[in-house]
């Protein structure tokens, strides 16, 4: 791996600190509201295009076996008609795994949830389940996907995950964001280590789980290579106050805050 001698950074970190974080969005929520009634109101795909014509840099989907909210259909459909970045999220079981194969997105992140679980809540114990993220990482990479781990903020599991082949790691901000609200030195002090460790191994790193307006430029401006940030409870919420578009650039606004 390569070093600069001046900071010991990797010359690939060092790429990526002058490079803006991407804005994902992550749908879940319309197809949940859609679900709710049945019929294709509010239309996901609609909503998709939208925030990408709005500045979104990306869509980001969470399909599960039960089908609660996003559906297969629905992966097909944006693969199919949104150019700008795709990734797709979620636990490796077979239903996931074939999908992913079969759409190919430019992203696939790895989350450890439960067929039953309300929403993600911690990441991958890279170290305990090496053998089978490898394993898992190979098969996506051999299909030309770049490949994301999902891990709570601990440096271990960041190395673990480079162990396992993974091009990123994204970082679980749950406990980020509830700590900030009262602590946010504390809250960011919390992710540095892993933050720095991601970067020092030439990984990209991502964040994502309860980041919004209030939290993510300080994130951001703490952790300038974050390559990417996946945003959906809080955004699809600000869009019922704001609107779509209005919601879209204040998210990006904070980006470009953090940048400055």
């Amino acid at each position: 791996m390569l070093y600069s001698k001046k900071n010991g950074l990797t010359f690939a970190a060092l790429k990526r600190d002058k490079e803006m974080t991407r804005l994902s969005v992550n749908v879940n929520k319309i197809a949940t509201l859609r679900n709710a009634r049945g019929g294709d109101i509010p239309n996901v795909l609609d909503f998709a295009e939208k925030a990408v014509l709005y500045g979104a840099d990306g869509i980001t989907v969470h399909p599960r076996p039960d089908q609660r909210h996003i559906r297969p259909d629905d992966v097909y459909t944006i693969k199919q008609n949104i150019s700008s970045e795709f990734n797709i999220e979620g636990n490796p079981q077979p239903f996931f795994t074939d999908l992913v194969l079969d759409v190919l997105p430019d992203q696939v992140t790895l989350v450890p949830d439960a067929e039953d679980q309300l929403t993600s809540n911690h990441g991958w114990n890279t170290r305990t389940h090496l053998a089978k993220l490898t394993t898992i990482v190979r098969k996506f990479k051999q299909a030309g996907i770049r490949v994301s781990i999902f891990v709570d903020p601990v440096a271990e599991m960041v190395e673990y995950a480079h162990k396992a082949g993974a091009d990123r790691v994204e970082l679980y901000t749950g406990p980020y964001a509830e700590l900030y609200t009262n602590n946010p030195a504390k809250a960011l002090d919390m992710y540095r280590e892993a933050a720095l460790c991601a970067r020092d191994l030439g990984m990209g790193m991502n964040a994502g789980h309860d980041l919004n307006l209030h939290n993510l430029t300080d994130f951001i401006k703490t952790f300038p290579w974050t390559a990417e940030v996946s945003i959906g409870q809080a955004l699809i919420a600000d869009c019922l106050y704001l609107g779509v578009e209005k919601t879209i650039q204040s998210y990006q606004n904070c980006i470009k805050a953090a940048n400055e």
